[in-house]
């Protein structure tokens, strides 16, 4: 990379590759069978207090292929993790809900992330943290708002 690149993908390459680096020592420390893609499933359900979105919202929320996301989420489904039924007000399309069973393996998840956050808190302060997690918050609102 050169300082003749782009700003912008200078710093989404940056990011790119924090993404890469914590996505790995996170995938290492999961409960067995649990995916990333999975985690960021039940995370994205709490994270935004959906009660339900379809296969469709999900897949366009992560800006993957449905088939990717119908197939990540009959494993869910199968391990009790999500409950897919079909949607009341259209026969043809499902609805997606997190289990309880899939909110405590979130919970899992996050304490068998304290390893490697702790690592990350060992490298970078909490002021640190606290001063890019609003700007990193702006970047994503704004990109989401570009899709739409």
């Amino acid at each position: 990379m050169s300082d003749k690149d782009p700003l912008a993908f200078r710093v989404f390459n940056e990011i790119g590759i924090i993404n890469q680096l914590t996505s790995a020592s996170f995938a290492a420390v999961l409960p067995k069978g649990m995916t990333i893609a999975q985690f960021t499933v039940l995370n994205h359900f709490i994270r935004l207090g959906h009660d339900q979105q379809s296969p469709a919202q999900l897949a366009s929320a992560f800006q993957i292929t449905r088939p990717t996301m119908t197939s990540t989420l009959a494993r869910m489904e199968k391990a009790g993790l999500v409950a897919i039924r079909p949607d009341p007000e259209d026969g043809r399309a499902k609805l997606v809900s997190v289990t309880a069973a899939g909110e405590k393996m979130r919970e899992l998840c996050l304490q068998r992330l304290a390893g490697p956050l702790a690592d990350a808190d060992a490298v970078l302060s909490r002021e640190t943290l606290a001063q890019l997690l609003p700007l990193l918050q702006d970047v994503r609102a704004k990109l989401d708002r570009l899709r739409d």
